[in-house]
């Protein structure tokens, strides 16, 4: 059984969301950042981390991509040119989505009072913006961002959005990302992972 350690309110959330998509047993000691349990594991105390074994992985991203190669699924294979574009979706929903999220929490209440820019939020909302655009023109036809195919990729920026609503930035009331959002809310998987996440 695999194990992960972080409250599932933060980016805990991505794992939880693949392992119940994989079917796979897990179980969560709910840490929280910077605890005691997450720096003995972490230099950075960052979570979520996932114990598999003997073994402590740390990054989300890294995490995700670790259980999709390793049961096969929700992944395209490494040196295909179908992995290097859902890469580059994962990427994408990292670098820009989360970019603008994660800088805005940052100055919202992470980082001590006396260095944070609160003006630098308006920046990161248009940012968002910018990205949900960029979004839309690279969704194509298929109901995910590679096509028919579900991937970690759209668990990375399905999770964003999420992030996005308790954050207060806007999002599409309607149009292609909004459909795509609610088709990703509307995974079994998801309702899952959102039950536990809710209850922790």
């Amino acid at each position: 059984m695999y194990k992960i350690i972080g409250f599932p309110r933060t980016r805990a959330m991505r794992v939880m969301w693949l392992l119940e998509e994989l079917g796979e047993p897990y179980e969560i000691d709910p840490a929280m950042p910077q605890s005691e349990t997450a720096r003995a594991l972490n230099p950075s105390g960052k979570v979520p981390l996932l114990v598999d074994g003997e073994s402590v992985i740390s990054e989300s991203v890294a995490i995700c991509t670790y259980l999709a190669d390793k049961h096969g699924k929700f992944t395209f294979p490494a040196g295909t040119v179908e992995r290097a574009k859902q890469d580059s979706f994962t990427q994408f929903g990292v670098d820009v989505l989360e970019g603008a999220l994660w800088t805005a929490a940052k100055n919202t209440f992470i980082l001590p009072e006396d260095v944070r820019v609160p003006e630098i939020k308006t920046v990161c909302q248009m940012e968002f913006q910018r990205g949900l655009a960029t979004l839309q023109q690279r969704l194509g036809e298929g109901p995910h961002v590679m096509g028919e195919t579900f991937t970690i990729a759209d668990i990375i920026i399905g999770h964003c959005s999420g992030w996005a609503v308790a954050a207060k930035f806007d999002l599409p009331k309607e149009g292609p990302v909004y459909d795509y959002f609610k088709r990703l809310r509307e995974r079994p998987a998801f309702q899952a992972m959102k039950t536990k996440a809710d209850s922790a």
